[in-house]
Order: C-alpha cells, then sequence, then structure tokens
C-alpha cells in the first residue's frame, strides 16, 4: 500500500517510445527526496495520489529491440533518443508484449539508418482476448496510447480492449476516439473513463500557439494569417514523414489554433503542422510561429517565435496528470469523456474551451466539484472558491 493507503495506479502503456521513456522517468525522479519538490509538475496530488503512485503493470510494443525485454531495458533501447534524465531505473518485472501491428508501423520506416527506423518483431500478435485477458491479469487501471500518428486502425483495437476489460483509456495520440460521438457515447454506456484526444505539451508549439492566439483576440489585433512549422529528430516525426498518416496530427493541431482565435481563419491563412525531419535534433523540436496582423486604426504588425524544447518530457509532464486523473475518475464511477481535463490536457477534445476555462475546470474536478460547463471563467473560480 502507498502513503495515502490508496493501492498503486496500475498502468498498461501501448507504445514504449520516448513519451512513455519520459513519463516512467519522471514517476521515479519525483520520488522519495523529492517527494515535496513540485518543480516541473502541475499537480503534487491528484485525488490523494503522487507521482510515485504510478506503477506499470503491462507494456505493448512491436519493436525488436523492446518486445520481450523488461520495461526499464526498452525505455532506453534504439530508437528512443530522449533526454535521459533519471537513468537509474530499476527492473520493473514487467516484460514488454508483442502488440497488434495493423496501422502501428509505416513501412518507409526502413529506409532509414538502424538508429532511426523501427524493426519490427517477428513474435505472434496478440488478439484482442489476449489482451483483455493481460489486463486482467495485471490488474490494469489506466491503458495509456502512445502508438505513433496515423495509426487509427492501432488505436481502435487497444480502444476496444480497454472497453472490454474495463480499463480507463487516456489517449495521447491524435487518432480522435473521445472526440468521436461514437466512441464516447460506448464509454460512457460502459461506465469507463476516457481523456483524449492528442496530448497537449506542458509549453509546447499548440499551447504557446492558442495563448498567443487568444491575446491577439482579448486585445482587439484581427488576427489576419498566421503559421507553425515544427522540426524535430525522433521517430515520430520520421513516421509523419509519410504524408498520408498526417491528416488528423494536421486537424488536430489546426483546431486547437482556431478554436482561441476571435474569428475562424480561412484555410490559406493558417498552416499548422510538422514541416520536416531531422536526424540529428533528435527528440528536440524546434518551433517556428508567425503571426500576421492589424492594431488600432488597421496598422499592420506580425510576430515572430522560435521554441526550443525537449519534445518526451514536454509531454510527460502532462501525461503524468492525465493517468492520475483518469484514475480519479474510476475510482468515482465515474465514465465517458472526462470534459475539464480533456479540454485542458488535449489539442482535440470533443468540447474546446479557453486554456484558462478548461484549468479552471480541470481543478472543478480534481476537487470533485460538480461543476456544468459554463460560459465565463468567474463562475468556475467561484465553485472552488465556494
Amino acid at each position: 500500500m502507498t502513503a495515502n493507503n490508496k493501492r498503486p495506479i496500475n498502468v498498461a502503456i501501448v507504445g514504449l517510445g520516448n513519451c512513455a521513456s519520459s513519463l516512467i522517468q519522471g514517476i521515479y525522479y519525483y520520488a522519495s527526496d523529492r517527494e515535496t519538490d513540485a518543480s516541473g509538475l502541475m499537480h503534487r496530488e491528484i485525488g490523494g495520489y503522487k507521482p510515485s503512485d504510478i506503477k506499470i503493470v503491462a507494456a505493448y510494443d512491436i519493436d525488436d529491440r523492446k518486445v520481450g525485454k523488461d520495461v526499464a531495458d526498452a525505455l532506453f533501447a534504439a530508437p528512443n533518443c530522449t533526454t535521459v534524465f533519471f537513468p537509474d531505473i530499476p527492473q520493473q518485472n514487467v516484460i514488454v508484449q508483442m502488440g497488434q501491428v495493423l496501422d502501428g508501423y509505416s513501412d518507409h520506416m526502413r529506409d532509414y539508418p538502424e538508429g532511426r527506423r523501427f524493426i519490427p518483431s517477428q513474435a505472434p500478435e496478440p488478439t484482442k482476448e489476449n489482451v483483455v485477458a493481460h489486463l486482467g491479469a495485471a490488474e490494469v487501471d489506466v491503458m495509456m496510447n502512445y502508438l505513433p500518428v496515423g495509426s487509427q486502425k492501432a488505436t481502435e483495437f487497444y480502444a476496444e480492449c480497454a472497453l472490454e476489460a474495463g480499463v480507463a483509456f487516456v489517449n495521447n495520440i491524435p487518432v480522435f476516439i473521445a472526440s468521436d460521438p461514437v466512441w464516447a457515447g460506448r464509454f460512457e454506456d460502459a461506465g469507463i473513463p476516457i481523456i483524449g484526444d492528442d496530448i497537449k505539451a506542458q509549453v509546447g508549439a499548440t499551447i504557446v500557439h492558442r495563448v498567443l492566439t487568444d491575446l491577439f483576440a482579448k486585445r482587439g489585433v484581427a488576427l489576419d494569417r498566421t503559421y507553425q512549422l515544427n522540426t524535430g529528430g525522433n521517430t515520430d516525426f520520421l513516421n509523419m514523414k509519410d504524408q498520408s498518416r498526417l491528416a488528423s496530427k494536421k486537424k488536430s493541431k489546426t483546431e486547437a489554433v482556431q478554436s482561441a482565435a476571435a474569428e475562424r481563419l480561412s484555410e490559406e491563412n493558417i498552416h499548422v503542422g510538422p514541416s520536416d525531419y531531422v536526424a540529428w535534433q533528435n527528440d528536440n523540436k524546434v518551433c517556428f510561429i508567425r503571426m500576421e496582423g492589424r492594431l488600432f486604426g488597421d496598422v499592420p504588425m506580425n510576430l515572430e517565435l522560435r521554441l526550443s524544447v525537449e519534445d518526451s518530457p514536454n509531454s510527460a509532464g502532462v501525461a503524468i496528470d492525465s493517468v492520475r486523473c483518469a484514475k480519479v475518475a474510476l475510482d468515482r464511477g465515474q465514465g465517458g469523456v472526462i470534459e475539464g481535463p480533456s479540454a485542458f490536457f488535449c489539442k482535440h477534445p470533443p468540447i474546446q474551451h479557453t486554456d484558462e476555462l478548461a484549468r479552471l475546470m480541470t481543478e472543478a474536478f480534481i476537487a470533485g466539484i460538480h461543476v456544468e460547463t459554463l460560459a465565463f471563467d468567474t463562475d468556475v473560480s467561484s465553485a472552488l472558491a465556494g
């Protein structure tokens, strides 16, 4: 039992890539001597759960360098290339299982050097029944989906498994499950929580672009056109070299920015999305944002910004809250889309809210305050204060 007298949050991870590596490193980084240090975290505790209460009990991947290994070893296996900020991960006694391939692998990955491509395992792929049984045996509470961009069929496979096993689902990728009314309805009918879709980074390209777009709107500046260009050297960017896998990613990122604008921009005046793969950047992501607008008297102005971040720890800073919110929803018997956390943590939730309203709705959820979707931030603030 943990210090809060609750058993750990048992987590299954689908895809042992850079994001999973950062999340698991963070679980240990914020344990022991850092139990009272909240630097880098949005929440020290959520529903009584600390980061150290998260326990990885199941994992799935399709790369030969990870399948069959202990999670602690798979986290640092190629092609992972993120920053190692906590290298001493103890053996987890959890073996990475072979997952379903489906569309979780793009054939063009074979054309790149050994360290940057997937090597599909030849191990037998599991059936849905296999995975559901494995989730039950491991007593999994929450499944974290870290499949590559464009993995529509593979994501649906694991969402089905989560539904049958009664496991909460956190969809960190731009495949639309929580924001699809049919899937959302199935999770609600089953009484199983889901948070999604497409995780926002802690301070990443999308959240910065949204904040600046909202600033233009609040200050009365007409936004005429904008772009967001991103480069990176991890396998996520390499995977997205296949343009056919980009549709949902571009839609997710674009809608996140459009929803913060005073008026929607026409398609020719907004470009948001991944731009290119630069191998030597590894897990570092460089973002370029340009915004062109008109001030008082229609006098033109423009803003240009360059942001450089380590991509996967940036994601993990949000994921560590998502998994705890999903468990709190389970504890409360709350099923379906968890609206506040989905809007605050994700780029493409079922309902877009301003970042401040989404934050307040999330705080209300954590506090156990039943707040309906409201039009004004002050109404939620009053509920929290009351």
